[in-house]
Formats: C-alpha cells, structure tokens, sequence
C-alpha cells in the first residue's frame, strides 16, 4: 500500500513523510487566520518539489480547505470587493503560469520565496496604499493576485495586501480571503487544465495532502478568537518570513 502512494505521488518515503508535516502544518495556519496555506507550502516544500510541480498540488489543499471554511467566509465576506478580485485573478492567472512554464526551476524558485519574502515585509510593516482603494486598484490587485498565484502560489497575499489598505477589520479581511481563495480556486482550475500542469502526480498528490491539511485547518479554526485577533496576522508573517528565508537560503547554497 505504502509502495503504491509513493509510486503514484512520485516521491520518496521521507519526502512524502515531510510534506504530511508541512500540510499539516500550513493548514493549521491557513485554519487560524484565513490564508497562507500556499505561500507555507511554496516556502518549505519547494526544496522537495519545483514551484511548476506545487502549484497543481496546491490547488487540491486550497479547494479542500476552502471548503471547511467557505460558511463563515460567504456569511463575513465583503463580497463586492471579493468579486472584483477574483475577476481581476482570472486575467493574472495565465500569464503567471506561461511565466512559470519559461523561466528554468532554480529560477523559479528562488522568485517564488522572494516574492513571499516581499509580500510578507509589506504587511507587517503595516504599509498602506490608499490608491488601492479605488475601482483601478481593485482590478488591478487580483490581475497582480492572479500572476504572483501561477508564479508563486500566494496570490492571497496580494489580496491580503489590498484588504489591510482598505483597512478591514479582521473578521472581514479573514472571510473575504477565505471566499476569494475559494473563487481562485474554482476559476484557476480550468486554467491549470488549459496549461496541462493539471497531471495524474499533481491529482494524486493533491488528494493525498488534502487529508492532513483539512486536519490543520480544522484544529486552526477551534484557534480563531477575537481576544487573539491582534496577534494573528503578525505571527503568520514572521512564520511566513523566517521560513522563506530559509528556503532561499537552502535554494542558493544546493
């Protein structure tokens, strides 16, 4: 049986057991603050998997953690804003991915973490871009959301980028990431198919982390309270920024 996951997965025993913890872990984070899932995997496992071989994976972990938590999400939303995003991301979407498919693994990864790095920086230095709130900035940060997503795979923290310009409180910024990333997810489906990176290693991956990241999400919802709001967003980013660091690091020495 054990064979027969490693054989379908295409990784080995001890890569295949790293990214059972990873998941686990990322759904823990995505569960307690509404995004980041993505970015945490792109940040660790690409060490093990090149970003064009996450990014498929990635979608299966979003989609099944967009669902345990699309209720509250679609209830807290500010959906105008949310709409508009995910309109935007639908545009970005092929023109990361036709990025992601020319430039060469090593360059790709290291794009990915330092686009993480940056995104993370910016929101906990609590920078705000008032031209964000506009219809021009709307549009144009889900077309960004979309390009970082095929690139990288966290385009949520471009949306996380426009929520905090607009200065939502953190309840709606946490479902208004949960409905986008669940609209993302839908959309960016046929793109994936369009683009052929939606193969069997990519399913098959996807199926088995999903188990493990819904596990996460559900212990990281039980850790959602308002007494802890203050805190959630500065410890995903640090988490965030020491873990990306790390993998350039280990991503420009290998």
């Amino acid at each position: 049986m054990i064979d027969w996951i490693l054989a379908t997965t295409n990784l080995s025993g001890n890569d295949f057991a790293i990214l059972i913890c990873l998941t686990l872990l990322a759904g823990l984070v995505r569960g307690f603050s509404g995004f980041a899932l993505s970015a945490m995997v792109m940040a660790t496992a690409v060490i093990i998997l090149p970003p064009i071989e996450l990014i498929p994976m990635l979608w299966w972990l979003e989609m099944s953690a967009s669902i345990l938590m699309l209720k509250n999400g679609w209830d807290g939303a500010d959906k105008t804003m949310t709409y508009g995003l995910a309109i935007g991301a639908t545009i970005g979407w092929p023109i990361g991915l036709a990025l992601t498919v020319i430039l060469p693994v090593a360059a790709s990864k290291t794009l990915a973490l330092a686009v993480i790095v940056i995104l993370a920086v910016t929101l906990l230095a609590k920078i705000r871009m008032p031209f964000l709130a506009t219809k021009t900035g709307l549009y144009g940060s889900g077309i960004i959301s979309g390009i970082v997503s095929g690139v990288a795979g966290v385009g949520g923290m471009v949306v996380a980028v426009y929520v905090l310009a607009a200065d939502a409180p953190a309840k709606v910024m946490r479902a208004s990431l949960v409905l986008y990333l669940f609209l993302s997810a839908a959309i960016s489906m046929v793109v994936l198919v369009a683009f052929g990176m939606m193969d069997t290693s990519g399913i098959a991956r996807g199926l088995f982390f999903a188990i493990p990241t819904m596990v996460g999400v559900f212990l990281g919802q039980q850790l959602f309270t308002e007494r802890l709001a203050p805190y959630y967003r500065p410890f995903c980013l640090i988490l965030l920024i020491g873990l990306a660091m790390l993998g350039l690091a280990r991503t420009q020495l290998a």
